[in-house]
């Protein structure tokens, strides 16, 4: 399958060498002018637990380059989702799938609004730790699962479809029915860790092996599970904290987007992922104290570092 991937950051990386090293025609599209120059000159490098290769991949800074493909893999930061949206245009066939798979709650819909909600899926990858360790060199921990749904409706047949190309390339997959528990499961565990791990500069295990700390992660998760709960989402588990940790102990060394976004001087996705609890959380007249005050520390964090 000839697949588009527009935002190839460290996730995106991801995807793109292990679907490449599947076969399928990988369109790598990224504004980062030296990753994209890396990929051209020597290939797409990804290490970590499925083993250390490299690639071939078509790079670009411009989709117009690439042409039509049969599905675009819509990667971008939330932040970033509109513009990379519209840039993805030139990509788009009559039947191409857009496929928004971003952090936190929003993403989706604001592919949607630029593409139509009929042509927009949404996936929601959990557990593989990924990160930029140069251009052209992206690393990950994990390699969990990837959950795949229509943005309304039940699963279709070209969820079905996309959900082989992603096992072709050995990824394990799940296919969903219902959206609200595809996204919120993922969010539990973005805001146990993304916010905590953001704001100690700690990794995802050293969080977990702190005790005020793990404590912290734990109440940002059961937050976020009441949250969920009164907004009437269904969820398959009963312990948010045991299911975060379970989470957590199988990329221990991994450390979030947020945490990597501050190590790098960028504004982070916090908004989006522990931001977004009290947010839901004011329009049901409920309270999340502990994620507010954790995203307003990351907040506080990116403006004494200057991030833009």
């Amino acid at each position: 399958m000839k697949i588009g991937i527009v935002g190839c950051g460290a996730m995106g990386s991801v995807y793109a060498g292990l679907l490449a090293s599947a076969g399928h025609e990988i369109w790598a599209i990224d504004r980062w002018r030296e990753h994209v120059d890396a990929m051209r000159e020597r290939g797409l490098r990804l290490e970590g637990i499925s083993g250390d290769r490299t690639v071939r991949v078509h790079a670009t800074t411009d989709a117009r380059e690439a042409g039509v493909c049969e599905l675009v893999i819509l990667a971008t930061k939330a932040m970033q989702v509109v513009d990379g949206a519209g840039s993805c245009k030139p990509l788009l066939g009559d039947d191409t799938a857009v496929l928004s798979i971003q952090n936190g709650l929003g993403g989706p819909d604001a592919a949607a609004s630029v593409l139509g909600r009929d042509r927009v899926m949404v996936g929601v990858v959990a557990g593989f730790g990924a990160s930029m360790r140069a251009p052209g060199h992206a690393h990950h921990n994990g390699m969990e699962l990837v959950r795949l749904g229509e943005l309304e409706g039940p699963v279709t047949p070209r969820v079905e479809q996309v959900a082989e190309v992603w096992r072709s390339a050995g990824f394990k997959v799940k296919c969903f029915d219902d959206i609200g528990q595809l996204v919120w499961e993922k969010l539990l565990c973005n805001c146990a860790y993304s916010g905590p791990c953001g704001v100690t500069g700690l990794t995802v295990g050293e969080v977990m092996n702190d005790p005020e700390l793990s404590a912290v992660s734990g109440q940002c998760a059961a937050e976020a599970y009441a949250v969920a709960k009164a907004r009437g989402i269904r969820l398959e588990l009963d312990d948010p904290v045991a299911y975060v940790r379970d989470f957590g102990s199988k990329i221990p060394k991994a450390r979030p987007s947020v945490l990597l976004d501050l190590l790098a001087g960028r504004k982070s996705e916090i908004g989006v992922i522990n931001g977004a609890i009290p947010r839901v959380a004011r329009e049901l007249a409920l309270a999340a104290p502990v994620n507010e005050t954790i995203t307003a520390l990351v907040l506080a964090k990116e403006r004494q570092l200057g991030c833009r």
